[in-house]
């Protein structure tokens, strides 16, 4: 399922194409996709959307929380990934209803586990469709660059 949705991300929301349901899913069967990958890609992908959609949610800690991870969320997602998420909510790339969006859509996945390459790509997934392709780039920036992140 994974793998759809890059080809999806790349092929189609990157381009802000975004062809309805039926047609998407005639055209990923068409590049070779197995049809439950399909459909788990495009429910995990709608689901996305409705958060998004959602108002912010307003987290009465601001300054002074802090999150505590689940065993399962543990278990799933490996610590590169949870590093990385981290990182990038310190940096104030991403905040708190961010962070809590792109770990329930790692654990949304059907892999057993979640690996840094997988974190960083749904993590581009969720800026960039929020309207974020500033941060989406530097995103990109540290997961394609091999000389590291470039300061701009």
């Amino acid at each position: 399922m994974f793998e759809v949705l890059v080809f999806m991300f790349e092929n189609y929301f990157a381009n802000h194409a975004q062809p309805d349901s039926e047609v998407l899913t005639q055209e990923l069967s068409a590049a070779g996709f197995d049809h439950s990958d399909i459909t788990g890609a495009v429910h995990w992908f709608d689901e996305m959307k409705s958060m998004l959609a959602q108002p912010p949610a307003i987290y009465c800690h601001k300054d002074s929380g802090m999150r505590v991870f689940a065993n399962s969320e543990l278990k799933k997602i490996n610590l590169e990934s949870m590093s990385f998420i981290l990182f990038l909510q310190q940096a104030n790339v991403i905040n708190d209803v961010e962070r809590d969006l792109i770990i329930d859509r790692a654990m949304a996945l059907k892999q057993e586990h979640i690996h840094i390459e997988e974190m960083r790509w749904i993590t581009m997934i969720a800026l960039w469709n929020a309207g974020r392709e500033k941060d989406y780039l530097f995103v990109e920036d540290a997961m394609f660059n091999p000389r590291g992140l470039t300061i701009h």
